[in-house]
Parts: structure tokens; sequence; C-alpha cells
């Protein structure tokens, strides 16, 4: 779809206001950030498969595509992990400033894991402008 990246940042919004609501809802009840991103990534993998599959990229949702979105998001979990230690821990900085700043370094990482899960190396669908497209005049 030409249209991906807009579509991609509408949906990719959603997912990181829900991930932050959980784990900012998770520490205001007590709960330590760890156990908290563990629900939130549940959620918002089901959440963000279904609406980047059907609504940003077109394509009809299957089990391969989840497992391949599933892991693409698994793998910002340590690096996630990771900064908000650093944030929390380390620099004691709250969990309400913490989540966002975590969200923000890990969100085009996010963009390109969705794109390759969703999409692959499928041929890419007709009317889908590239880089390679010849799109611009000749002005000789």
């Amino acid at each position: 779809m030409k249209n991906a990246l807009p579509r991609y940042l509408l949906v990719g919004i959603t997912c990181a206001v829900l991930c932050n609501a959980i784990l900012i809802a998770g520490d205001a009840l007590g709960f330590h950030y760890v156990p908290s991103l563990l629900i939130a990534y549940v959620i918002v993998v089901l959440w963000g498969y279904g609406l980047h599959s059907i609504f940003t990229f077109g394509r009809e949702l299957s089990v391969v595509s989840l497992c391949r979105y599933a892991l693409g998001m698994a793998a910002t979990l340590p690096a996630s992990i990771a900064l908000l230690f650093l944030f929390c821990d380390v620099a004691s900085i709250a969990v309400a400033i913490a989540a966002p700043a975590t969200t923000v370094i890990i969100f085009l990482w996010n963009f390109a894991m969705t794109r390759w899960a969703i999409i692959g190396k499928q041929k890419r669908p007709s009317g889908w402008i590239s880089s390679s497209s010849p799109t611009r005049s000749s002005f000789r």
C-alpha cells in the first residue's frame, strides 16, 4: 500500500499509547515494570498485528504472519527491559517518563519488523511507488 507509512504511524501510536498505559497502570498498582511489560506485549501484539495486517498493509490475517510479527516484536523486549532498567533503576526516572522514552527509542525498529513480518519478501501490490520507480521527469 502506498499509504503504509501514515497508516503505520497511526496504528503504531495506538500501540504505543496502549503499551504505555499498561506500564503506567501496572506501576500505579505496585507491579514491577517487567511483568507489566510482558502483559503489555501480549495485548499490544494482538492489537497491533490485527490493525497492521488489515489497515496498514491490507493483508489477510494468518498464523505465519502473526508468529513473525510476534517474533519481531519480541526482539524488542530485551532492549525495552534494558532501557527501562537504565531509566528506572539506574537513573531513578519515574515509569511515567521512562516508558514513553523507551517507546520513542524502539519505535523505528518496530516499523522495520512489522513490515518484514507482514509483507516479507512478497511482490509489492500494484500501484506501489518504490525508489526505483520512474516517478521523476527528465529535464535536460
